[in-house]
């Protein structure tokens, strides 16, 4: 019954009890109604506006954050048949995201405890041991991280060019550099863990220098509007708001105590920020995994993600505003990271 309400509700938003009960024509007792009400309100599917007899029930935005999407069915549409937000969300990082929590009590539970698995297995690793894995996981993470942008490296050859300094024969120049620019970047993160603690635009910026080294990236906060391709979704395009955007992310991130929390909101917002003109997801990656690794946490190779399926994740996060598709791929790959490499 509260499911039916509830579709009620997202299809008929801002209408108060009695306008519901009236609407529903008396389906169930006005009693009835008011205790599945403040069931769906508990719940945080729906929200309240006004006071009094004035109430108004919506759709909860942290509902409409998480709610599962049918990935193949929504982009069985083209790019201009859906329906979208099509500019940046201004409340989505200071009011939505603030007061939501991403990931259900099931789902903590399960990341905990592959964060006890890697805890109790690094534990009986020598220095030697745990360095040879956390060498071999930067690896898989600066080809899969390059490979999502384009990079024709195969694994097998990236791990030649990062061991062994020699280059692919046929290759693209910026494919070697934007591989040995992913190495440096985890390196650093490795060394100076503590860089991204508290989290600030600065540290930012040098990681996304360091990725985009000798590539002609300007390492500047964006000036300019940016396009994304697959998508009619038009990130910021004033320099103050981008860096205010920047900013309120850093402290978003900062007061989130969950740092499954801190790691996905930052995969996310960096990319859909778009603060720089080229390199913002792979940037997004290493400040995540750079989360991570400050506070003892696995990193994430992404090795096995499927980089279509990446892609599409992040678009529905764009267009929607919908961190469920991204929030799987994230789970299934800190625990596919905790199997392989510890």
């Amino acid at each position: 019954m509260e499911k039916e309400l509830f579709d009620f509700i997202k299809n008929n938003s801002a209408l108060s009890s009695g306008e519901i009960f009236i609407r529903l024509e008396h389906s169930y007792s006005y009693s009835t109604l008011k205790r599945m009400l403040t069931k769906l309100l508990e719940s945080n599917h729906v929200i309240t506006e006004g006071k009094g007899k004035g109430t108004k029930y919506l759709v909860s935005p942290a509902y409409e954050l998480l709610e599962e999407i049918d990935v193949e069915q929504y982009f069985s549409k083209e790019q201009d048949e859906r329906i979208i937000n099509n500019n940046f969300n201004f409340s989505l990082i200071p009011e939505v995201l603030r007061n939501a929590h991403l990931f259900t009590k099931r789902e903590e539970q399960e990341l905990e405890a592959f964060q006890l698995k890697f805890k109790t297995n690094i534990a009986s690793l020598s220095a030697t041991a745990y360095g040879k894995e956390m060498e071999r996981l930067a690896i898989d993470l600066s080809w899969k991280s390059s490979q999502i942008e384009g990079n024709t490296y195969s694994l097998l050859e990236t791990e030649r060019l990062l061991k062994e300094q020699e280059t692919a024969q046929g290759k693209p120049k910026d494919d070697a550099i934007m591989l040995l620019n992913h190495k440096e970047a985890i390196n650093f993160i490795i060394a100076h863990p503590e860089y991204v603690v508290p989290l600030t635009v600065r540290p930012i910026e040098d990681i996304h220098s360091i990725l985009t080294k000798e590539l002609n990236v300007d390492g500047n906060i964006r000036q300019r509007r940016v396009g994304i391709t697959g998508t009619n979704y038009k990130p910021l395009d004033n320099e103050h708001q981008i860096r205010e955007a920047f900013e309120n992310m850093c402290m978003l991130v900062n007061v989130k105590e969950n740092i499954f929390e801190k790691s996905l909101l930052v995969l996310a917002l960096l990319s859909y920020i778009q603060a720089f003109n080229d390199g913002n997801k792979r940037t997004a990656r290493i400040i995540s995994n750079a989360l991570l690794i400050a506070h003892q946490y696995c990193p994430i190779s992404f090795r096995t993600v499927d980089s279509v399926e990446y892609k599409k994740a992040m678009l529905i996060f764009y267009e929607l505003n919908n961190i469920s598709a991204f929030k799987r791929i994230f789970i299934e790959q800190f625990k596919f990271s905790v199997n392989t490499y510890f």
